[in-house]
Formats: structure tokens, sequence, C-alpha cells
């Protein structure tokens, strides 16, 4: 059920994405949850892409409200399990309001934005709660091997990493922000060329060159940031989960970033674009995941130490 809902939510991700990046926000006019004013709508490609949207994220929301609710079956019951099902419930709730909002009212695109945040946190959530059964289960499986191994990683966790992989996931979350308002305010073409922007290190700050150059320096930092902290867990902790998880974060990031590239490449080829936007959305969700992750095996480590 966990893994159902967490599929479900990336596939939201996605087809939420193509809505922003094909143009198809508009595609069932000012109506919810109807699409101008039908069950079924037209047959337009805007009004579908919108429509298939709507549809994917209502059988999302049946999931993770089963999800919710088979997690109080756990025996024992688990509270990190009803924290993840209630936690990605609520935000699930909250960008489908969002969502209705933006259709029946006009909404800014710094509003907007917050609504692929909102769905990037519930997608984290129904993550976490997946990745807590495949741990629930195994430890049902062998329950000593399960203890031991758990002892062994918290030995050299200390207190301190937890904060830092939080700060990064804070800091993670603002770049995600500046990437959806650039997405929203169609302002991808203030910089033209890579690495420089306009050719130039730092560019004249006007007009839609801000806010490109704002979520490329972001980004930029962000790689730097995510580079220190795999340093840092792998010299502070003796844990190789932890280690593996700061690792896989870094690569992740450096894959974030030259998928950034190829949007700066595609962006007068509407039809590849498309695609590079999915592979750009597709890549951050993973790595804000894995540092949601470590976060959490961070905390709990350091705690069981």
């Amino acid at each position: 059920m966990s893994l159902a809902s967490c599929i479900g939510m990336l596939l939201v991700l996605l087809a939420g994405a193509i809505v922003t990046n094909t143009g198809s926000g508009e595609g069932c006019g000012t109506d919810w949850p109807l699409c101008n004013g039908k069950f079924i709508p037209a047959y337009t490609l805007e009004s579908m892409v919108e429509y298939s949207h709507r549809f994917v994220t209502g059988i999302e929301g049946l999931l993770v409200l089963a999800a919710f609710a088979a997690s109080f079956f756990v025996k024992p019951r688990s509270r990190e399990a009803i924290g993840y099902a209630s936690g990605a419930l609520l935000f699930t709730v909250i960008q489908a309001i969002l969502g209705m909002m933006a259709v029946i009212w006009p909404t800014s695109d710094a509003v907007m934005a917050i609504h692929f945040g909102i769905s990037m946190i519930a997608f984290s959530l129904t993550w976490l709660l997946y990745v807590w059964a495949r741990r629930h289960e195994k430890a049902l499986a062998n329950p000593q091997a399960d203890a031991a191994a758990e002892r062994a990683s918290s030995r050299s966790v200390p207190a301190s990493l937890f904060k830092w992989v939080l700060a990064v996931m804070a800091y993670c979350y603002i770049v995600v922000y500046l990437g959806a308002y650039v997405r929203h305010t169609s302002t991808a073409g203030g910089c033209v060329g890579w690495p420089l922007c306009n050719g130039e290190l730092i560019p004249e700050l006007t007009g839609v060159t801000w806010p490109a150059f704002a979520h490329r320096l972001g980004a930029f930092l962000l790689g730097i940031v995510i580079a220190v902290l795999f340093v840092y867990t792998r010299k502070v902790t003796g844990s190789r989960e932890l280690t593996r998880s700061a690792a896989m974060a870094l690569g992740l990031v450096v894959l974030q970033i030259l998928s950034g590239w190829l949007l700066t490449e595609t962006l007068n080829n509407e039809d590849v674009y498309v695609f590079t936007a999915l592979l750009h959305t597709f890549i951050i969700c993973i790595l804000f995941n894995t540092l949601c992750l470590l976060a959490v095996r961070a905390y709990q480590l350091s705690r069981r130490r």
C-alpha cells in the first residue's frame, strides 16, 4: 500500500510538471472538479492534460487515505508509520486545495510555486512510509540481526549530524521553490548560455534575468553544501548506511545541475523541453527524498547511541 501511494504521488508530481510546461493549466477553464462544465472533457490537448492530472490526483488521494487507515492496523502500532501516513494525507489535501484555488480564482505565480513544494513534501512522506515498511518487514523476519545492525550503525553518529542535514534540507527546499517560481513565471530564458548567464559571471539583475540567475546560483551553492555534508558524514560517522545516503545525495545534485544545463540547451525546442523538464523534476524529488531519509536515520541512530 505504501509503495502504491509513493508511486502514485510521483505520477502526480510529473503530471503537474507536464501541465505547467505545456501551458495546460487553463485547459478546464475555471471549473472544478468538472472540466469546462463536463465530467468528461472535450478532446483538446490542454483539457486532456489538465484533466489527467486531476484524475491521477484523485486516485492518489484514495491511495494515501488507504495507507493512512492501514497504518493503524500495524501491530505493534508504530507512531513513526502513523506520523508519515498522517503527514502524507495532510499535505495531499493541502496540495489539492491549492490546485482547486488556482483553477477557480486567479492565483499568483509565487503561490503556484508553493504548490509544487507541498506536493514534493507529500511525496517524501509517502517515500518515508515505504522505507519504514521495508525496514519493519526485515525486523520482523530477523529481529536479532536487525537489532545488531542498528547498534553497529549507531555507535558513532553524533546528534549534530541531524541538525546539519536539516539545514541542508531547508536550503534545498528554497532552491526548489526558486526553480518552481522560474517555471511558473516562464523566466528560464532570462539566462542564455551555461554555466555563464548571458555571457557574464554576474549579469545585470533586471527583468527576467534575476529569477533565473538566483536559481542557478542557488543550485551551484547547493552542490557545494551537499559535497561538504558528504565529507562531514563520512568523517564523523562509521555508518555505511548514512555515508551511502550522503553519497547518493551528492551524485543526485550533480545530475540535477547537469539536467539544468539540458534545460537551457532545449529551451527553444518545445517537444524536447517537456522531457528535460520532467527529468529535472524527477531528480530533484529523489534528491529531496534522499535528504529526508538521511535526516530521519541520522536522528534515529544518534538517539539510539
